[in-house]
């Protein structure tokens, strides 16, 4: 089954993470304004576990690339980039940076 990330770091106060399985969508969020960096990646944990789903099982990524505070786009950015890049996956239907036109 299909095991899709989104990520919205959009907000200056929140961060919200989706996981969404088939036609099935779980979502967590956190509100913070100091430490939205290392809210994510827990959240994305959390949310994991609780459907008994690992990182490996994450075949794409969706991450809101604006408009919004541009540190928080930065973080979520850098967190989805991170894991495709790790993971071998798409973030937002692009798998690399040669596939982007400008």
């Amino acid at each position: 089954m299909s095991v899709t990330i989104f990520i919205d770091t959009s907000d200056q106060d929140t961060a919200k993470v989706a996981l969404q399985i088939g036609r099935k969508r779980y979502e967590k969020s956190s509100q913070s304004r100091v430490m939205k960096a290392q809210m994510v990646l827990p959240l994305i944990e959390a949310l994991l576990g609780d459907q008994a789903k690992k990182l490996v099982d994450i075949k794409e990524i969706h991450v809101v690339t604006g408009p919004g505070s541009y540190t928080g786009l930065r973080v979520g950015v850098a967190v989805a980039n991170a894991l495709a890049t790790f993971l071998g996956v798409a973030v937002n239907g692009r798998r690399r940076i040669e596939e982007l036109q400008y």
